[in-house]
């Protein structure tokens, strides 16, 4: 399969117009199209059509039980998807719509399970992106997307992401530029009248509860699911976001992290590894003659947040073994939850404690 790569003007999307029809038209025929959100790259497919779904699943490699969130171009098109909408939703809804935030709903039976990896739930999203809201709009159906990477990979914040994974797997991609926020959106389950955390992201815990009151957490957040649980919401149970080397994340007080993290790749290198070390730009000094990696500045998470998938696919492209990462702020504040949550599952819950 020719995979075809269209730009488009990410501010002014309807400029392009005849990409975002050629785009729709893929998914109208049942193809896969790449496209930008704010948060991450989407493998879109019709999320009303079973063997688009299967598509999906099969050019990510991705596990058929891990759910896909259904993208929508406008509230209206929620209703059809959906038993019924709580009152906090309809809060959250207000707040956070267009954007980052996705919602998990009881589905109609409109929505396959193929969509829903057998869950009688539906997570739905309405993006703030142009691009993604002119091409939803476009297909005249929801559209069902997941990351556009390989499965178990990092997620793609750029088009050329997509290719190194997706190239002769999927129909088109559509370049939009790089994407906002860099992690996907967050995920709050709504069935039962009540709020759960599904998977942090840039709306934050704290931005959640200033609108709702208080919500809970799933375990799966910050540890892994265990064998035969499954997964409510996308990313809560497989490995994700992992270069091929080797991730250990270090948690102590800033000198102690630093200076065995030095030794530790000074060691790895004198046996052969090549390795690397994921810092931020108050600790990158801290290391002069190992590879490091810069992610961003820790009195600014965003900007850790927006670089997270940049650099662990850089680990991929520079050939390292291993990796050493800081652990950065508490994973119950703010934007710290959400990168955790991301690393953890990248290292695979290798975490050395001083």
């Amino acid at each position: 399969m020719e995979t075809l790569i269209a730009k488009v003007d990410g501010e002014n999307p309807y400029n392009d117009k005849d990409v975002l029809d050629k785009a729709a038209d893929i998914i109208k025929n049942g193809g896969l199209v790449a496209f930008p959100t704010e948060t991450v790259y989407g493998l879109g497919g019709n999320a009303l059509d079973p063997d688009s779904a299967r598509r999906i699943y099969a050019a990510k490699g991705r596990p058929s039980d891990n759910p896909l969130i259904v993208h929508i171009s406008d509230i209206s098109e929620l209703k059809p998807l959906v038993k019924d909408i709580s009152p906090k939703a309809h809060m959250l809804m207000d707040a956070f719509w267009p954007g980052p935030l996705t919602l998990v709903f009881d589905k109609n039976d409109i929505v396959p399970d193929e969509t829903t990896g057998g869950l009688d739930t539906v997570a739905v999203r309405f993006p703030e992106n142009k691009t993604a809201i002119a091409f939803i709009k476009a297909c005249g159906v929801p559209v069902a997307a997941p990351s556009a990477n390989i499965s178990g990979k990092p997620s793609p914040t750029r088009a050329s992401h997509v290719a190194f994974d997706m190239d002769g797997r999927i129909d088109m991609i559509i370049d939009g530029g790089s994407c906002e926020f860099g992690l996907e959106s967050t995920i709050v389950d709504t069935t039962g009248g009540d709020c759960c955390l599904l998977r942090p992201g840039s709306i934050t815990k704290e931005m959640l509860e200033e609108t709702v009151g208080s919500i809970s957490v799933d375990k799966a957040v910050v540890s892994a699911l265990r064998e035969g649980e499954k997964p409510k919401a996308p990313g809560m149970k497989y490995t994700h976001y992992s270069p091929k080397a080797d991730i250990t994340i270090v948690r102590g007080a800033l000198d102690k992290v630093k200076r065995y993290i030095a030794q530790k790749a000074s060691e790895d290198s004198e046996n052969g590894f090549k390795t690397g070390i994921i810092a931020t730009v108050q600790t990158e000094n801290g290391y002069k003659g190992h590879t490091v990696l810069v992610i961003g500045d820790r009195t600014h998470p965003e900007t850790i947040a927006a670089n997270l998938f940049k650099m662990l696919r850089k680990c991929d492209h520079l050939g390292l073994d291993k990796v050493y990462v800081e652990y950065f702020d508490e994973e119950e504040h703010g934007l710290g939850m959400a990168i955790m949550n991301r690393l953890k599952k990248a290292a695979g819950y290798n975490i050395v404690e001083l």
